[in-house]
């Protein structure tokens, strides 16, 4: 029996990884279902993707990079990063790629895990670091198989075909489409760009890293750490803005102002004034976006997509236009990472099942009934201010602890019940007023009555003292299924908030 299996080779798996090897914890493997590492920096690859949060700040902090060539790095930079990290730390040996997990099991003493190619591996602890953007999400529109075009979602962008001269349709306007349609605008004949709703967007203030500045962070470590330091509280200043939804007409002042920098037709105008705050939304970085919605040969439509016909698109208003191809910036199912695989917990309970359309984690890292298993970006720990890395390092450090608590007690270990609900309960009640909840808009942090069940609504660095260990008080240990052995006499979890 293993000790480890680690689902997923990005961001999180890679961390999760490095810690365990430098924990002197290195019987694991990291299953990841395709033939590469890389999460989602391996799978989207379409023209002009990029991170949209600085790179000193998305980088891990035990492997910092002195020459990363920008401010905000470009996709290919960021994937060889992850295969620089995971070379660097020992990793290459424990892969095993091409393993797509579809179940795992709790048999009372580890987990039984399989893979879609018939591969089994038992393991003490199961970790779920697949993220939330490794699925992709494809809107079934009527009549979508019978277009006689090309047809892809921008995480698995079509290389193949030639925009050139080509009329293309773009259906969203979030965080991909924003970077590859003005990428591609210049190229094709036309362009279409259907808008379900305007995000907010503001300058994108990038530039160069040059070569004296990377050599000076080589000989000077400190210098990139404060930098890093800098650009991590500047955008932890966002969020007693987002909390109380106070202050933020500054920034829609700032976004409208860039926006009619480069839009001079007030009817286009109009259409990309969001209805919503600020915030409300995932926040966007761009300087070429809206330059490209003003080109000629750019058309942006809000009527909603009734039907995908043989020759193109229909609109609910009835209008058809004929297009050689269809683009899909329509974002990722952050669901399907747990209500796809079948994972059964003691008593054979599944997952999915339990949380339906209301996900509970411990501190968005570890699930009652569900021994040994853990994960990272789980529910209430996606950010909307700042870099998911240092939330990813966080957890990682949770689990490392809750698994030296499951070797001093000597028995599986998973979290209280009423300590997770304490948890959930407090995570809704900060969330309660910010504008991530009153903002005004339907966004895909929302879930069930409206409820956010994806953010953590707080500073980042209140996470991270939240859960940098496993409180003994929060975990009880087992020895069978259903049988819990901790004394249940304790103060549980949202009775401590960080100060």
């Amino acid at each position: 029996m293993l000790d480890t299996l680690i689902i997923g080779g990005g961001f999180s798996g890679i961390g999760m990884g490095a810690a365990l090897r430098k924990a002197g914890r290195s019987d694991f493997e990291i299953w990841e279902r395709a033939s590469d590492l890389g999460g989602t920096w391996r799978d989207n690859d379409y023209p002009g993707c990029a991170c949209d949060i600085t790179s000193p700040v998305y980088s891990f902090s035990f492997a910092p990079k002195p020459d990363w060539s920008r401010l905000y790095p470009p996709q290919a930079e960021i994937l060889d990063y992850l295969r620089g990290v995971a070379r660097g730390h020992g990793l290459d040996p424990h892969f095993r790629f091409g393993r797509n997990m579809v179940s795992a099991r709790w048999t009372g003493t580890g987990w039984r895990v399989e893979a879609a190619d018939g591969a089994v591996a038992e393991a003490r602890f199961l970790v779920l670091g697949t993220g939330g953007l490794s699925n992709w999400k494809l809107p079934e529109f009527p009549g979508r198989d019978v277009f006689a075009g090309a047809l892809w979602h921008s995480a698995q962008w079509n290389h193949d075909f030639a925009l050139e001269g080509k009329r293309v349709a773009v259906i969203g306007t979030g965080a991909s489409a924003i970077q590859f349609v003005p990428e591609i605008a210049a190229k094709v004949a036309s362009l279409t760009v259907f808008q379900r709703s305007p995000p907010w967007i503001v300058p994108k203030l990038d530039r160069a890293i040059g070569p004296q500045e990377a050599e000076t962070y080589r000989r000077h470590p400190w210098r990139q750490k404060l930098l890093r330091l800098f650009l991590y509280a500047r955008s932890e200043l966002l969020v007693p803005r987002f909390r109380k939804t106070r202050g933020l007409d500054a920034f829609e002042r700032i976004a409208r102002a860039h926006m009619e920098k480069a839009i001079a037709d007030p009817g286009l105008r109009a259409k990309l004034t969001p209805g919503y705050r600020f915030g409300c939304k995932r926040l966007l970085i761009s300087n070429d976006w809206y330059p490209a919605l003003a080109r000629d040969n750019v058309e942006l439509v809000t009527e909603g997509v009734a039907d995908i016909t043989p020759d193109g698109i229909r609109t609910a208003d009835g209008a058809e236009r004929a297009f050689d191809a269809i683009i899909f910036g329509t974002g990722f199912d952050i669901e399907a990472t747990w209500k796809g695989p079948e994972i059964f917990g003691q008593s054979g309970v599944l997952l999915r099942d339990l949380w339906g359309s209301t996900p509970k984690a411990h501190c968005g890292i570890s699930v009652a009934g569900f021994p040994n298993l853990f994960m990272t970006m789980g529910p209430a720990t996606g950010l909307g201010h700042n870099s998911i890395i240092y939330m990813i390092e966080a957890q990682v450090a949770h689990i490392l602890s809750a698994m030296r608590l499951a070797d001093t007690q000597g028995r599986p270990v998973m979290p209280r019940r009423a300590a997770q609900d304490a948890f959930f309960a407090d995570v809704q009640a900060r969330m309660a007023e910010s504008v991530w909840v009153k903002g005004g808009c339907d966004s895909w942090y929302l879930g069930e009555g409206g409820r956010n069940y994806t953010l953590w609504p707080d500073h980042s660095f209140s996470y991270r003292s939240r859960v940098k260990r496993a409180r003994a008080a929060e975990y009880e240990t087992i020895d069978a299924p259903g049988r819990g052995l901790h004394d249940a006499n304790v103060k549980e979890c949202a009775d401590e908030r960080p100060g």
